[in-house]
């Protein structure tokens, strides 16, 4: 039996099956669809080769679904026994504890290394694809594929189009003071790089005095931390460039 637009887009908001019982094939569109989904969003942060890849967020997606699945059947069987049956059924209890049980798998991709918190992001894809296969197990598969792709722009794209210097500290360590004052204040008006505070520190050897800068910066967005380091490393008088976290 074909279907139109109409029917399909409806089929998919989940609103014509709501407190029905799901036939086989239903079942399989719903599955398919978290598998689906969930792949996509794994195969995007095993690209960039994260601690959670496909297979994680597919069983994520797909576990979730199946928690969805298992609460739209038990509701469509207490209502299909009528209004004087003796068994209750509480709509979103199940499925609420999903929410709340995938942060201990996303804590579990969180790790600190070299003073710095790595995972947020792929925790909060795996938090993401759970609420996802919960939509799809409930029915809502043309909201979930929605907040797929969003999902997806978001990892993909949000970062290109919005840049976002965090505020770190840059080290530079050099000699020949004046000289090389001179060529960093030429070097960051040049770049249009504003210094909102810079401390000194001056270490007297044998050879001449060490001279330590730290400096606080705020950047354009077309010039990063990596540019400024590989252009100032590049200068004679300057021994050590390395950035900070404040």
């Amino acid at each position: 039996m074909s279907l139109t637009i109409a029917e399909i887009i409806e089929l998919l908001s989940g609103f014509s099956t709501f407190g029905k019982p799901l036939g086989a094939q239903m079942l399989l569109l719903r599955i398919g669809a978290a598998v689906l989904i969930g792949a996509m969003i794994g195969i995007e942060r095993e690209m960039k080769n994260r601690p959670a890849g496909m297979r994680t967020h597919v069983l994520v997606c797909l576990g979730a679904a199946l928690i969805a699945l298992i609460e739209q059947q038990s509701a469509a069987g207490v209502l299909s026994l009528g209004a004087g049956a003796p068994i209750n059924v509480s709509v979103g209890r199940i499925t609420s504890t999903v929410v709340s049980g995938v942060g201990f798998l996303g804590a579990g991709t969180i790790f600190m290394s070299e003073h710095k918190i790595s995972g947020l992001t792929t925790a909060g894809s795996l938090w993401c694809t759970a609420c996802i296969g919960l939509a799809v197990g409930s029915g809502f598969i043309l909201m979930a594929l929605m907040a797929g792709v969003v999902v997806l722009i978001t990892l993909n794209l949000m970062q290109r189009i919005i840049h976002v210097h965090t505020l770190k500290k840059l080290e530079v360590q050099f000699v020949h003071r004046q000289e090389t004052l001179s060529f960093l204040t030429e070097y960051f008006a040049r770049q249009n790089v504003k210094i909102l505070d810079v401390n000194f520190h001056a270490e007297s050897r044998n050879d001449g005095n060490l001279y330590t800068n730290m400096y606080t910066l705020t950047m354009p967005s077309r010039i990063s931390y990596v540019d400024i380091i590989e252009t100032l490393s590049e200068h004679p008088n300057i021994r050590r460039v390395r950035t900070r976290n404040l």
